[in-house]
């Protein structure tokens, strides 16, 4: 079993945030898949799923970014999940808008909802996909610039990564992360 944890802040009005690229993705992934979201007594949003065979646990964590953790720790415990069968997709400032990067075993690199896992979870060992929304061009706070909408280029650009996303994902499950990694971030993805 592997959890796959998106990353973001509930409500309409953080619906198209960039740093809601997490449940972005996550949205995308279970219409494609025919998938609905319900709540839970986690306090987040999950679906799931059997695929590449495998049982699959998607979760949107309601907690708000800064306690991601929380959520996502109880299920973990739930499902007797360990950190490297959990794996995360978030927003990341210091890719460009569109990039992508899958990683493990690093520290939060300033991200409040990474920091929030590791911490709730006393590892950071697990998988994670960094979805980059670049860093705001003007002197606009970054606490200001990541809850900001995406405007329709950036977008399209962030939509663009999630079949490389589902790709990665689909190796770390059948072939582990370290054939993901070099696939991901070696370019050998579409």
């Amino acid at each position: 079993m592997f959890l796959v944890v998106g990353l973001g802040n509930p409500g309409p009005e953080y619906a198209a945030s960039r740093h809601n690229a997490g449940f972005l993705f996550l949205d995308a992934f279970a219409e494609r898949h025919g998938l609905s979201f319900v709540g839970s007594k986690w306090q987040a949003q999950v679906a799931t799923a059997r695929l590449w065979g495998e049982s699959l646990v998607l979760v949107k964590p309601e907690t708000f970014m800064n306690r991601s953790g929380i959520a996502v720790a109880r299920i973990a415990a739930y499902y007797k999940v360990s950190p490297e069968q959990l794996v995360v997709i978030h927003d990341d400032l210091d890719l460009e808008v569109g990039r992508l990067k899958l990683l493990t075993g690093r520290g939060a690199g300033g991200h409040n909802g990474i920091r929030s896992l590791a911490a709730e979870l006393g590892s950071k060992d697990f998988p994670r996909f960094k979805v980059g929304i670049g860093r705001p061009q003007n002197s606009m706070p970054v606490e200001k610039y990541v809850l900001a909408n995406f405007s329709v280029e950036e977008r399209q650009a962030v939509d663009a990564v999630f079949p490389r996303i589902e790709e990665g994902l689909r190796l770390i499950v059948e072939k582990g992360v370290v054939i993901a990694m070099n696939r991901v971030n070696g370019g050998g993805l579409p």
